[in-house]
């Protein structure tokens, strides 16, 4: 008689974890309400991967994955989580195994998780649940609306304009701080009027109601109010075990006031964040929010820190080690790593801007020819007009590159038109919407577009208000297809998306006529077709494309793409989550890193520092910081004064170079045959040039 075959042992599925990320994925297994939860991760420690393989854990241990709360910053994050999650169970249950990939279905964003709270939540808090949902664009047109029509755009003196405004606004909503506190320390130009801001704002929020519309600050709003309720925070935190955040260091006031409204005393709370990469302060994110959640609670939080770093070399971790420890306050931790290298990071001194593009681009070319591709190189700046030097050069050089920070899909015209078709049939009361699909058709102007939406506001029935208002109008032809379309959009039992396909279609004569370049641009509708096969309805399908749209249009590479290899250029902020193993960081001098724009306070500051930290962290075999000396100003050419002179920047002080292999060039091609000086004896000369003049 054969022995029976005993089972395989099941492989654990958190082996390859550290001890840290164990910790965390295991914090509290099998207690009913766990403690917060704070993990630290440093740069490339994992937390991804953490963040993963805790969800993976939780639902081993019998979590009802319907009650379990994800928030992540966008919705490929919270898709990524989930096939993460599932491919840990996979291994969990073992080869063969029927697993289905685990489903997350309140994993999302911030503002959809918000939406979908709001809709189901509408009726018991005075919203129409058929709401439509403003894109920036449309907010600022809206903004711009109201600001005519309680007469402050025939001011004597400059009003702000409307996207000013509606960041002003959306400022004082996310920082929960008052309008004339963010208005001293943000828009100081704009202090003047904060009377006549107060009567925009209220004026803009009633217009909202009226037309039945919400904005992306509304939905974190809204939600925040939900939450301070003490009804219905209790029973928005009782449907959840479990919540989860990632990117914590990016949330803004309201996001935390959502976290602690509906779980005060921090039970099942678990944050994952690094203090040291937020610098989404213009956003109005708070560094705040991570460096106090230990002490947010009703109980103080359990701290984990993720320092082992799978990304860099030592001594690139030990040159941005040395940056972010000069922080006045942070979640301390020290970065460390198992890949050793004798490569430091370099710190490349050159005469200017011109020379600087020349060098960059050398480097890559001479880093291709060593076996690394364009696409694992990177040449990250501080703000977007940095690189229109490097551009050129590329350019001259034949070399192809991608540029992060191009048209966004949402911002291209023929997308929002036919994004506005599909708003304005599901919301009629929507008048920025309506507005501007009326005026695509020929002959309707500004003034008709507003005599047919008032038209349609005053009756029940807004199609057949809207055939009766334009039923006199010129252009029979296309009014009659627009009242044939809008009346079968507005017909319900359209199965989705032939709701799209229809407006598509209608759309196209208009596209060709409007646009020369109407073949590219259909490419995005088409795309925009296939991204509906994904949602049930065109509710949801326009909720989701506005809180998470694609991220560019067709035409944003254009050329380079057609290429087999491409250079990447990237403002830091863009680079965040990103890594490369080369990395060239442009103009590494006071005045751009930091900005001579964000001087005004040491918070500012202080995120400036952040941001070097996160763009030299970015590296995984080399980085090169690079330091022209002297700038062009076209604004002083007039003067004769052409030129300025710039210092390294102040978050690498001489105690720091040791860090560092420093070299200067006279030019891209030529080194400066020179020792570097001690920096004792650069301090001794300027010290004698001042005891000069005592």
């Amino acid at each position: 008689m054969s022995a029976v075959a005993t089972p395989p042992a099941i492989e654990d599925p958190f082996a390859l974890l550290n001890d840290e990320q164990r910790a965390a994925v295991e914090h509290d297994i099998g207690v009913a309400a766990p403690r917060p939860l704070l993990v630290v991760a440093g740069a490339g420690s994992g937390k991804t991967n953490t963040l993963a393989h805790r969800v993976a854990r939780l639902m081993q241990a019998g979590a009802d994955p319907q009650r379990i709360l994800l928030l992540t910053f966008s919705r490929r994050a919270a898709t990524e989580m989930g096939h993460r999650a599932s491919a840990v169970l996979q291994r969990l249950l073992g080869r063969g195994s029927s697993q289905a990939p685990v489903a997350l279905p309140w994993a999302g964003t911030f503002h959809g998780i918000g939406a979908r709270l709001l809709r189901e939540y509408a009726g018991r808090i005075g919203l129409d649940e058929a709401f439509t949902i403003h894109d920036r664009g449309d907010s600022e047109d809206l903004m711009g609306l109201v600001r005519h029509e309680i007469g402050l755009t025939g001011t004597e003196k400059r009003f702000p304009l409307k996207g000013t405004c509606l960041a002003i606004y959306s400022r004082v909503v996310n920082s929960r701080d008052p309008l004339d506190a963010v208005l001293q320390s943000t828009f100081p130009w704009c202090s003047e009027w904060e009377e006549q801001l107060k009567r925009l704002f209220g004026a803009y929020v009633d217009a909202k109601q009226e037309q039945n519309v919400l904005d992306y600050d509304d939905l974190l709003l809204f939600w925040a109010e939900m939450a301070a309720d003490p009804v219905l925070g209790a029973e928005l935190g009782a449907r959840f075990d479990h919540v989860l955040v990632d990117e914590y260091q990016d949330t803004n006031r309201l996001q935390a006031a959502i976290l602690t409204g509906m779980k005060p005393d921090g039970r099942g709370v678990m944050v994952v964040g690094d203090d040291a990469q937020s610098i989404y302060g213009f956003r109005g994110a708070t560094v705040r929010n991570i460096l106090d959640f230990p002490k947010q609670f009703s109980q103080p939080a359990r701290l984990i820190t993720l320092e082992r770093n799978y990304r860099s070399t030592q001594p690139i971790l030990d040159a941005s080690n040395a940056v972010i420890a000069a922080a006045l306050e942070r979640h301390a931790k020290t970065l460390w790593t198992d890949k050793t290298s004798s490569i430091k990071p370099q710190m490349v001194l050159i005469p200017d801007e011109a020379e600087q593009a020349r060098w960059v681009c050398s480097r890559v070319l001479e880093q291709r020819e060593a076996g690394v591709t364009l696409k694992s190189q990177a040449v990250l700046f501080r703000a977007a007009s940095h690189s229109a030097a490097l551009e050129l050069e590329l350019m001259r050089r034949n070399v192809p590159f991608v540029k992060f920070g191009g048209l966004k899909f949402l911002e291209a015209s023929h997308i929002k038109d036919v994004l506005a078709l599909l708003r304005f049939a599901q919301n009629p009361s929507g008048r920025i919407a309506g507005f501007r699909v009326l005026q695509l058709l020929p002959g309707i102007g500004p003034a008709t577009a507003t005599r047919l939406l008032d038209a349609v506001g005053e009756s029940a029935d807004a199609t057949t208000a809207l055939e009766a208002a334009g039923s006199r109008l010129r252009g029979g032809d296309d009014w009659s297809a627009f009242c044939a379309l809008y009346r079968r959009l507005r017909t319900p039992g359209l199965r989705w998306p032939m709701d799209l396909e229809l407006a598509i279609d209608w759309y196209q004569p208009h596209l060709e006529r409007m646009h020369d370049d109407a073949e590219v641009r259909a490419a995005d509708l088409a795309q925009l077709l296939a991204l509906s096969a994904g949602h049930a309805n065109r509710e949801s399908f326009l909720a989701e494309i506005t809180l998470d749209p694609p991220e560019a249009t067709s035409d944003r590479a254009g050329a380079p793409l057609l290429d087999e290899d491409y250079l990447i250029l990237s403002t830091i902020h863009s680079a965040k989550g990103q890594e490369w193993k080369s990395v060239h960081v442009l103009n590494v001098v006071d005045g751009c890193i930091p900005s001579d724009m964000s001087t005004g306070n040491q918070d500012d500051i202080e995120e400036e520092r952040r941001l070097l930290y996160v763009a030299m962290t970015r590296a995984r075999d080399n980085l090169h910081l690079v330091v022209p000396n002297r700038f062009f100003v076209k604004q002083q050419a007039q003067l004769g004064d052409r030129h300025m002179y710039a210092a390294r920047t102040r978050f690498i002080t001489p105690a720091m170079l040791k860090h560092f292999e420093e070299s200067a060039w006279l030019s891209a091609d030529k080194r400066e045959n020179r020792t570097p000086m001690p920096d004792s004896v650069r301090m001794l000369v300027r010290e004698r040039a001042r005891n000069a003049w005592k």
